[in-house]
């Protein structure tokens, strides 16, 4: 039994795109061959839906779906969420940590007649079960 485009399209949609939209923003930085690695998931899901070859351009493909390439997707979602917590119109816990230069208290530079936002440090440390030195 074979699915409908449509169907297949779905299926992709609710399997492998959403998986890819989930917690997209963490994808914001990294590595240019995690990237190329996650656009290729894509692409193969866009050949799947299509029945394109692979040896075809996946660009147009890709326009003909209406789907971003996942490093526009993710800068995408990232400035989404950036205009919605300035606008306030994200929950608290994401608008309190997106703040532009020009609001912040603690600094005064030149940038701050720019919309550029304050990145706040965080430092994570993984410490292994049993591990009792801070130090190491």
């Amino acid at each position: 039994m074979s699915l409908s485009e449509d169907a297949n399209k779905t299926l992709v949609q609710a399997f492998v795109s959403c998986r890819l939209d989930y917690c997209n923003s963490l994808f914001f930085g990294i590595s240019e061959g995690l990237m190329n690695r996650l656009q290729s998931v894509q692409n193969a899901a866009a050949r799947l839906v299509t029945g394109t070859r692979r040896s075809d351009d996946i660009t147009p493909v890709l326009r003909q779906l209406q789907w971003l390439p996942v490093r526009q997707r993710v800068e995408f979602e990232v400035t989404t969420l950036v205009h919605r917590s300035l606008s306030g119109i994200s929950p608290s816990y994401l608008a309190d940590d997106c703040r532009l230069v020009a609001d912040a208290p603690e600094r005064r530079q030149r940038s701050a007649a720019s919309r550029t936002c304050v990145v706040t440090r965080t430092y994570s440390i993984f410490r292994a079960p049993g591990h009792i030195c801070d130090l190491c």
